[in-house]
């Protein structure tokens, strides 16, 4: 017979299993990796320039969403090389759709911290 947690006991569990995969995503993941340390020159960034609070909660927001993606593209190509792991067509289009909507979002945080940055610099 399978053990039957509580509630309280299966949410702590699943903040650990997200606690872990954060961890391995920043901690393998060369993109991702770049990505956090991207958003740890933002933030020295962020208090050398004083940010408002306002341009903080996007800042944060902007960071927080880019390695998300990061981390939904890295699951699906784990995916589709599991189901499929010699070169396919349609696997390399997947991925390639994967890869293009972390790129299409990492244009518009160039954008967002141009428009942040460039009145406190110039």
């Amino acid at each position: 017979m399978v053990k039957k947690y509580t509630f309280l006991v299966n949410r702590i569990k699943s903040i650990g299993y997200a606690f872990k995969g954060a961890y391995l995503l920043i901690t393998t993941e060369a993109s991702l990796k770049v990505q956090f340390g991207i958003g740890v020159l933002m933030t020295i960034a962020g208090f050398y320039f004083n940010l408002s609070a306002t341009e903080w909660m996007i800042q944060i927001l902007t960071s927080a969403i880019i390695m998300a993606l990061e981390g939904v593209n890295t699951a699906i190509e784990e995916i589709a090389d599991f189901i499929h792991p010699e070169y396919h067509k349609k696997i390399g289009l997947i991925k390639d759709f994967a890869a293009g909507a972390v790129f299409i979002f990492s244009i518009a945080a160039i954008i967002v911290g141009f428009i942040i940055y460039y009145p406190k610099v110039f």
